[in-house]
Order: structure tokens, then C-alpha cells, then sequence
């Protein structure tokens, strides 16, 4: 078939021709906007799941969501080992560009508000730091949001971003996307500013994407972030919805796959998102025709598992160490023997057993995967891949 008209797009955090099975997280966003705006109480959001199960398009679209109401919008990537100040500053610097305020003395002091926070150190010597800013030009304001303390900073800089939208009656929202590589300081005062927000009636929303454990990571921060945040757990898809991914798409452009071929990609995809971009596209390139079949399928789903081979799951095993590798492959083998499918957890004493190694000498290895985002734990003593299938794509590497 003409690759030239192939409608499916796999790539990291890129929106499908068709999202398909969101239709519940949207239509509950909405309601939070407009709840917001209108000064109704409100918990921010937060979205959990393994990768490749769309998050960061759910968290893109949710934006454009709160983009079309007029509210201001800025989104950062959290990163291990990098303070919040910076890519915050700048999304804030964005959501205060799209907020369209008329005062522009009131537009100047909030922007000088984010400069005193972006530029300001940490630590009982703390100072600012002149020689950078996001982009503003308008002067830093001192005593509001410099004080070194990123707690008491995080608070005051919401609040006069929340200030400044609330005079236009319209909303701000800070997307944040990989949320549980915040740093412990950082995530502490993220909790902290959002309850003083909440409980001070501001139009200010954060959603955050983050892995499975991001709920378990806020929750170590603050106990009272269970009651903070609403929590929504994305999934691979249901059958229905994983078809409607594949067959819309298709039928835009005047093509079709038999109902044998949707249950082939559904048993080969398993349902997530990232997976049936990936085998849709393979599919059609190869498929010489419409209806697309299931032996379509079976003779295009070695080139599609190439693929994934080398860009989804090759990509992320070669950044672990020899040492690291034997960790994986041990959980691989570990989640088989006990019956677990390859999301499944297994207990670090079953990995250790398997490499015949004592679990302790066993930890550098597995906080070196935690911190390279490959697994994850969600519950003490045990421990998952952050990538569906990436067991069997192990197992296949003999």
C-alpha cells in the first residue's frame, strides 16, 4: 500500500491520527477547567503508566484543552539531578505570555517574579544568579519568590501567577511531564504550593505524567498528596478502543483491515498505544493491499519487531552496564518461572536467587536501573519494568 498515505505515527510523545480511549480523561479535564476558572476547589491532576501507554500525548492534549479555554500554559520535562527552578521558570514565563494580561506593569512584576525564582541558589548562601533568565527582560523583583528556599519560593510564585490570571478570569496550568524524576526538594514544595493554591481558591492547575511509582514518590513527599492530587492510572487500551485506533485511521484513507487481522495486531500489540503505532505502520508499508489481512500481519510483524527492537527497547537496554544487563535479564527469567507476565512484579529475593547473589550486593545495580527510568517499585522488596514486553524482548536476546 502507498506509504506515502500511511496514517500511523509512532514516535515519542506525538498524537495519534485517532486517540482512541481517552475519551473519559478529557472529558473529566474539561470539568476541571471549567470548575477552576470559576473558582471552584479543584485537585490537580496526575497521570501514571508504563511507558509507551501514550501519557505524554494524554498530558500534550490536555494542554491544548486548557490552550482553547484561554487559559496560560507552560510544560517542562523533569530530569534527574536538574532543579525545578529553571524549566519552571520557563513555562511559567510561556503561561504568562498566553494569558494576554492588559496591565503591563502587573504582566512585568510577575515576569520579575519568575526571574528572582529562576535565578536564585539554594542553601543558606543562597544569591542570585544574574547571568541567566529565561528570556525576560523585565527586572527581578526582590523579597518575593527569592528567599532560597524552594518551598516558601514555589508558593509565592504560584500565587502571583494564579493572581495575574485570575484578573483576566481565566486559569494557568503547569504540565509536567516525567514528574517522578523531580528532585526530593523539589517534589516536597510541588506538593506544598498546590495545597496552599488549592486552598486559596487560585485558578493554577499542575498535571503531572510520570511512571507507576509517582504516586508512591509523592506520597513519601507529603501524606497528605493522596487527598491532593487525582490520580488517573493510564492503561494499554481495551479491545474496542485498540481497533478504533487502527481502523479509523484507515478509513480516512479509503482502506480497511479484516476483523481477523485487528484481533492479529491486538494479540501482537497487546493493546498499547506506542505498540500498535508501531505495528500499524509496519503493516501498512507491507500489506499489498485493502482489506488489510491477517496474514498481513503475521508476514509484517518480524520487520515491525526489528524495529521496536532497536529504537523502543534496544535504545534503552544499551544504556544499562554489563552489570546492570545481568539485573535484567535475571527479572526476565524471574517473572517466567513465577508465572508473571513481563509488567508483572517480581521480589528483588527471587533476581537475587536467580544470579545467585545475595540481595544486598545486588543494589547498586537495581538504583542505577531505578534512576535510568527501566524499572520501577512500587511497593518495598519489589520491583517491574518501566517497558511492556521488554521481558520477552530480553528473553529474545538470548
Amino acid at each position: 500500500m502507498d506509504p506515502i498515505r500511511n496514517p500511523y505515527a509512532p514516535g515519542a510523545g506525538q498524537r495519534p491520527p485517532e486517540l482512541a480511549g481517552r475519551n473519559e480523561q478529557l472529558g473529566q479535564f474539561d470539568v476541571v477547567l471549567e470548575r477552576v476558572a470559576r473558582g471552584r476547589p479543584e485537585r490537580s491532576l496526575v497521570l501514571t503508566g508504563l511507558r509507551g501507554v501514550g501519557k505524554t500525548v494524554l498530558l500534550n492534549t490536555l494542554r491544548s484543552a486548557a490552550v482553547r479555554k484561554g487559559w496560560g500554559t507552560g510544560k517542562m520535562e523533569a530530569r534527574p539531578d536538574q532543579s525545578l527552578r529553571r524549566p519552571l521558570s520557563s513555562a511559567l514565563h510561556q503561561a504568562v505570555r498566553e494569558l494576554g494580561h492588559p496591565n503591563a506593569d502587573d504582566v512585568d512584576h510577575v515576569l520579575g517574579v519568575i526571574r528572582s525564582f529562576a535565578q536564585r541558589e539554594a542553601g543558606p548562601n543562597a544569591k542570585l544568579r544574574e547571568q541567566w533568565s529565561p528570556g525576560i527582560e523585565a527586572p527581578a523583583v526582590r523579597g518575593r519568590a527569592d528567599s532560597g528556599d524552594i518551598e516558601i519560593d514555589l508558593v509565592e510564585l504560584l500565587t502571583d501567577v494564579g493572581g495575574l490570571a485570575a484578573d483576566v478570569g481565566k486559569g494557568a496550568g503547569v504540565f509536567i511531564d516525567e514528574m517522578q524524576d523531580l528532585g526530593p526538594d523539589d517534589v516536597s514544595a510541588m506538593c506544598a504550593a498546590c495545597h496552599e493554591i488549592s486552598q486559596s481558591g487560585l485558578p493554577v492547575i499542575v498535571v503531572g505524567a510520570g511512571l507507576p511509582h509517582l504516586p508512591a514518590v509523592l506520597s513519601a513527599s507529603k501524606s497528605y498528596s493522596e487527598r491532593l492530587f487525582s490520580y488517573q492510572r493510564i492503561d494499554r487500551l481495551e479491545r474496542e478502543a485498540a481497533d478504533r485506533a487502527l481502523a479509523a485511521p484507515a478509513g480516512e484513507e479509503e482502506a480497511e483491515f479484516e476483523p481477523e487481522a485487528l484481533a492479529e495486531m491486538y494479540a501482537a500489540t497487546g493493546g498499547y498505544p506506542y505498540f500498535i503505532q508501531a505495528y500499524g505502520k509496519t503493516v501498512w508499508d507491507q500489506a499489498p493491499r485493502s482489506p488489510i489481512t491477517a496474514e498481513d500481519v503475521k508476514v509484517a510483524a518480524p520487520e515491525a519487531e526489528r524495529e521496536l527492537a532497536v529504537g523502543f527497547f534496544g535504545s534503552r537496554y544499551e544504556r544499562a552496564t554489563p552489570a546492570e544487563r545481568d539485573y535484567l535479564r535475571a527479572m526476565a527469567d524471574a517473572a517466567v518461572e513465577l508465572g508473571a507476565d513481563d509488567i508483572g512484579t517480581v521480589a528483588t529475593a527471587d533476581v537475587a536467587a536467580f544470579l545467585n547473589k545475595k540481595p544486598q550486593s545486588l543494589s547498586p545495580a537495581r538504583d542505577a536501573l531505578m534512576k535510568k527510568g527501566l524499572i520501577y517499585s512500587g511497593e518495598r522488596g519489589r520491583i517491574a519494568f518501566t517497558v511492556p514486553h521488554f521481558g520477552r524482548y530480553l528473553r529474545q536476546q538470548g
